[in-house]
């Protein structure tokens, strides 16, 4: 579970880490009585087929390969169903980086195969395509799980270029990257539609493949296995209601408005991170905001946390643990070097998520980064003065600039 400081978020001075962003009820009041006049309500009905319809031109983009999008009920089951779409024979073995939110590895384990557990890049901090392809030295793996982790996009061409050349097949789990990162020509992607996602819903998921015959075996999938009146394959119930696509295409019609808010929130942000030492921002958030944001500091994230609780700013630390931590999954097997996640444990002591939402004002994210930017130096000092140093070997390089947080 993410791990989180207390304090008292319901003082109107608290800054909350995530705040969803919904559609309010004006905006989709004409869906809700759409279906009170057809008395359809589920089984991929009217609005269903709209919403979908909308998500794959948006997943293709304007040059992306054409996409067939199904809805799911969560963003889990649409990774859980895109892997029993792939046919692995039982037990197959899933490359997924530990550093990622459990719902990658419960997806492997339900669809009843084995998660192998990968270290992860110290710059992008997910699974690469050459990471994969170094495991693949060493280990059988039949499918490999990648993860948009935070949001931040991946290079889906690298990863469809791996899977043409290797034979194994892609599955990218983009649970927060809707909205910031396409389909590909090969690869199979999964998104959420989580409340707290950039562009959520409340609940519920996308599979995205430029394949129809894999989107009409996902269909079938989410029914219960059905083709026609008889049942082919065993499958579930994981239908989105119509309810869910109407907040969906009510979501997606204010979509360029929220990520318009969003991005200059971002671009503050970056403009006052520039000037603070000991801070590193994850590789492929640029132009394109994260869906949360979390830095990496040099010192421990837990007395980041501390302090900055002390300022009224609510943080989260995610994926700490990273995976190889829990419990539940102590006996799945170690890609390569068993036991070496020195870039995932490292993240898990030193990354802390900020408040980022698009509810923040300005004057917020100023805040945020000049408590930041105090609470840094001042450890920094109090280390220095100890002779101690509690950087790791793998900080950022610090910029050597004054901290200064300049009006946008």
């Amino acid at each position: 579970m993410p791990a989180r400081v207390s304090i008292d978020s319901s003082t109107a001075d608290t800054l909350r880490v995530l705040v969803p962003d919904l559609p309010v009820v004006d905006d989709y009041i004409d869906a809700l009585r759409q279906i009170d006049a057809r008395r359809w309500y589920t089984n991929g009905g009217v609005l269903c087929a709209q919403f979908e319809a909308a998500l794959a031109t948006l997943v293709a983009g304007a040059a992306g390969p054409a996409q067939h999008c199904v809805t799911t009920s969560s963003g889990t089951a649409a990774l859980e169903i895109a892997l029993s779409c792939l046919d692995l024979p039982p037990r197959s073995r899933v490359l997924v980086p530990s550093y990622t939110f459990p719902a990658t590895a419960n997806a492997v384990l339900r669809a009843g195969h084995v998660p192998v557990l990968s270290d992860i890049c110290p710059r992008q901090w997910t699974l690469t395509p050459a990471l994969a392809c170094a495991a693949l030295e060493h280990e059988r793996i039949d499918a490999v799980m990648p993860v948009a982790v935070f949001g931040a996009r991946l290079p889906v061409a690298a990863w469809d270029a791996f899977s043409a050349t290797t034979g194994v097949p892609v599955i990218i789990d983009a649970a927060a990257a809707l909205g910031s990162m396409g389909g590909g020509a090969r690869v199979f992607v999964a998104y959420s539609l989580h409340a707290t996602k950039p562009l959520g819903i409340g609940e519920g998921g996308v599979i995205a493949s430029a394949s129809a015959d894999f989107a009409t075996r996902a269909r079938r999938m989410i029914n219960h296995g059905f083709e026609g009146r008889v049942v082919t394959v065993a499958g579930t119930n994981a239908r989105l209601s119509e309810y869910a696509a109407a907040i969906g295409l009510a979501q997606l019609a204010r979509g360029p408005r929220v990520l318009e808010r969003r991005r200059a929130l971002w671009n503050r942000y970056r403009a006052f991170l520039a000037d603070v030492p000991g801070v590193a921002l994850q590789e492929g958030v640029d132009d394109v905001p994260p869906a949360v944001l979390t830095l990496r500091t040099s010192i421990a994230a837990d007395a980041v946390a501390a302090s900055l609780a002390t300022h009224s700013i609510e943080t989260r630390r995610w994926y700490a643990p990273p995976l190889h931590g829990h419990p539940a999954y102590a006996n799945v097997p170690h890609a390569a070097r068993a036991g070496a996640f020195d870039v995932a444990e490292d993240l898990a002591r030193h990354a802390i998520g900020v408040p980022f939402h698009a509810h923040l004002t300005p004057d917020d994210v100023g805040r945020v980064v000049r408590a930041l930017a105090e609470t840094l130096a001042v450890r920094e000092r109090d280390a220095t003065a100890a002779g101690t140093d509690e950087r790791s070997a793998h900080a950022a390089a610090a910029s050597p600039h004054r901290v200064v947080i300049r009006p946008a």
